[in-house]
């Protein structure tokens, strides 16, 4: 780090130290700190699933379908980012799980593609 890059985290650390916290009680502020983080968590994870699926979709219909998930289909989901949060092997296990499922699903989609492709060819064959 540079000596200006030193010099602004030390006013940074300084300045931080002189704002008082919201409460006196220590376990007032653990509280708050707990419910601003899962708020933010939570604002945090609804943008990035809202991205990963309006890319394809559009935002409009990815809210709806965020919106419209089963209760099945939640627990599914915190299970699996449980087992991938807490040690290596389960984010190992749960990352190539994703991976394979995602290179099936290209495959599939490229199958598909090319079916219709052969249908497009098929009807220009019977027409010629």
């Amino acid at each position: 780090m540079t000596k200006s890059g030193k010099r602004v985290l030390t006013v940074a650390r300084k300045a931080a130290s002189k704002v008082p916290a919201p409460s006196s009680n220590p376990m007032t502020n653990l509280i708050l700190a707990d419910i601003a983080l899962r708020a933010g968590g939570a604002l945090l994870r609804r943008g990035v699933e809202k991205g990963l699926v309006g890319t394809a979709l559009g935002n409009k219909k990815a809210g709806r379908i965020i919106k419209g998930r089963t209760m099945v289909q939640t627990l599914v989901g915190t299970a699996l980012a449980r087992v991938a949060t807490r040690s290596v092997p389960g984010a190992i296990v749960v990352g190539g799980a994703l991976v394979a499922k995602s290179l099936y699903d290209r495959k599939r989609q490229r199958k598909a593609a090319g079916a219709e492709a052969v249908e497009e060819q098929a009807e220009r064959g019977d027409k010629a």
